[in-house]
């Protein structure tokens, strides 16, 4: 899944001389946590957070308050450089890039201008979507050895019962390099059935652990 399907295309923003005082009335406005400082030419010279925000304002348990503050510009307490990525950057870059960094939130830039934004929570809500929780269906998770046509074989034993499959998700089994853990999402609220069958191919399946089913 690629950037574009998931950002945002109407971007608040503002530019580095915007006062603080205008970042909390849009940040409190809109409901939003980011806003991209562009230049003249819609080129992103920083972002803006509300923990930038809070950090530079005064404080509600100080006796005398330097309200001041919020006549400064947004270019004394906006992040700079900025990450930013592309429209047709894979999701997984963007999840790669929130995890290393520590950042919630990357604008979204073609031929250097700003066209998006995208948010942790833009991504926690299709990575939501990817695993077809929303759907009613039933999780079942494999234990395998990591081999050519496991995958296609378990489908196939879930196919010939007439069952769909909503997701499917692969990982390694305890940082192992020789077996993995499919997981599947199928679309039956009984997946007993199934679980015997995989079972009775020689699969492990660690969840549901259904007491009784054969082994």
């Amino acid at each position: 899944m690629l950037v574009e399907e998931i950002m945002t295309s109407e971007v608040i923003t503002l530019n580095a001389t915007h006062k603080i005082e205008e970042a909390v009335e849009l940040l409190n406005k809109h409901r939003i946590r980011h806003i991209p400082v562009v230049n003249d030419d819609s080129h992103v010279i920083g972002i803006l957070s509300d923990r930038d925000v809070r950090d530079a304002a005064p404080s509600i348990l100080e006796e005398e308050q330097n309200l001041d503050i919020l006549q400064n510009d947004v270019s004394t307490i906006m992040t700079t450089p900025v990450i930013t990525v592309h429209p047709l950057d894979f999701i997984e870059d963007i999840a790669s890039i929130f995890y290393e960094h520590e950042i919630a939130c990357v604008p979204v830039t073609q031929n250097n201008e700003l066209i998006g934004i995208v948010t942790e929570k833009d991504l926690l809500y299709r990575l939501i979507q990817l695993t077809g929780i929303h759907e009613q269906s039933s999780q079942i998770e494999i234990k395998v050895q990591h081999k050519v046509g496991v995958l296609p074989d378990v489908t196939r034993i879930i196919s010939e019962r007439n069952t769909n499959i909503s997701s499917v998700f692969i990982y390694p089994y305890q940082d192992s390099f020789k077996e993995k853990i499919i997981v599947l999402r199928v679309q039956t609220m009984n997946p007993m059935p199934l679980i015997d069958e995989l079972k009775q191919h020689g699969y492990e399946v660690i969840w549901p652990n259904i007491p009784g089913l054969s082994k």
